[in-house]
């Protein structure tokens, strides 16, 4: 029987994590890795008798590339603490496991926003994988490399992003400091045109070209904010190449 492994990356996840792994009770393990949580997020994993990984977080491909060697499972899917699998979803993973036509999965993330589902504003991201076929590369935005054909499920995954205002901007700032600080490393610049340009782009892509406007309010105040963490971005690396923090 084809098993499948669940890996879910943490850190102070204890308000999100319980539903996670309810959803994904139907997989034959679950590994949580765990970067160094101070909150109860470790003894939620153990109650769900999970494998628990203890790894100082660097950067989220060599995270995710730690817990693939813990896999057991020919079938890998990974998911946030955020994130539910609901049951049409759980469904159609054990088909697509047991068809054996593909290499991986595509799911579907509508973002969650103002105690609504954005459905004009998701993302189509590989998730479920054979696990000898796939690993991590990138350490700002992490690809998952698959060996051979990838197609795509229909359900969404449940993916609750906003835990309120001040939180999803919070958030935005802390990722474009990471963001920047990776893209000094490269020997990459700010210019004025990307501060100008690029969070246009990224506005115009999410509510007009994705279709945002069709999600009102909701969509509007996404991409709004998707744009300012752009601009952030690039206001960060313009101070960290200037010595300022």
């Amino acid at each position: 029987m084809i098993k499948l492994s669940v890996i879910i990356p943490t850190y102070n996840e204890e308000m999100y994590l319980e539903k996670a792994l309810r959803s994904v009770r139907f997989a034959d393990e679950i590994i949580v890795v765990d970067s160094m949580s101070t909150d109860k997020t470790v003894a939620m994993a153990e109650k769900y008798n999970c494998k628990v990984l203890h790894r100082k977080f660097d950067n989220f491909s060599n995270q995710k590339n730690h817990a693939l060697q813990y896999a057991t499972g020919e079938w890998v899917l990974f998911i946030d603490a955020d994130e539910r699998i609901p049951n049409p979803l759980q469904q159609e993973i054990l088909a697509a496991m047991a068809s054996g036509k593909h290499a991986g999965y595509k799911l579907n993330f509508p973002h969650f926003y103002m105690n609504r589902f954005l459905y004009h504003h998701s993302d189509s991201v590989t998730r479920l994988v054979i696990r000898e076929k796939c690993h991590f590369e990138g350490s700002v935005h992490e690809k998952l490399i698959v060996d051979g054909t990838i197609s795509k499920l229909e359900n969404p995954v449940l993916h609750f992003t906003y835990k309120g205002l001040q939180h999803y901007i919070s958030k935005k700032d802390s990722y474009a400091w990471f963001q920047a600080e990776q893209m000094l490393k490269k020997g990459k610049k700010a210019t004025y045109f990307h501060l100008a340009f690029k969070p246009f782009y990224r506005f115009f892509s999410s509510y007009v070209l994705r279709g945002g406007f069709r999600d009102g309010v909701p969509g509007l105040t996404v991409a709004t904010i998707n744009a300012y963490g752009v601009f952030s971005r690039y206001v960060k690396l313009m101070l960290l190449e200037r010595g300022i923090r």
